[in-house]
């Protein structure tokens, strides 16, 4: 059972004087723009990193979801932000770490079993999976 969904991109220009704009198959995102200046220098837009960083906590939270599930525990509410590391390596540039940062509130957890069932969570959704970097994590458990 193969799933597939699309995200496109396009790009018009150089690589400081372009423009660009991303789409998302289901619509949330259509034609909106992102720039050199939204990736390097804080200008109001999107990039590739905030992106991933979305995929990122929307993936792992809901493998918290299923995991906690599993464990007999339902979560009221679980927040995660997953902040993208974008470095110089070399010549180049390369995501060098992914911090995910959760909080959640979960009846009959304390903070030992919550902590052990989000990195079951982290190792395992399908997102952290595609990343060759260093992925961290902190974890709050609400009372």
């Amino acid at each position: 059972m193969a799933i597939k969904r699309t995200g496109s991109a396009v790009w018009q220009g150089g690589l400081k004087d372009g423009k660009g704009e991303v789409s998302l198959e289901s619509g949330a995102l259509s034609g909106y723009p992102y720039a050199f200046s939204t990736r390097f220098e804080g200008q109001k837009g999107t990039n590739p990193e905030e992106l991933i960083g979305a995929a990122h906590a929307g993936c792992f939270t809901m493998a918290l979801s299923k995991i906690l599930g599993d464990a007999g525990l339902t979560a009221d509410k679980m927040e995660t932000s997953a902040e993208v590391t974008l470095d110089k390596v070399g010549e180049g540039f390369e995501v060098t770490q992914i911090h995910l940062t959760l909080k959640g509130k979960v009846p009959g957890a304390d903070q030992k079993k919550f902590e052990e069932l989000a990195g079951k969570a982290k190792e395992g959704c399908p997102i952290s999976k595609l990343f060759n970097t260093k992925i961290t994590l902190d974890v709050q458990l609400a009372e």
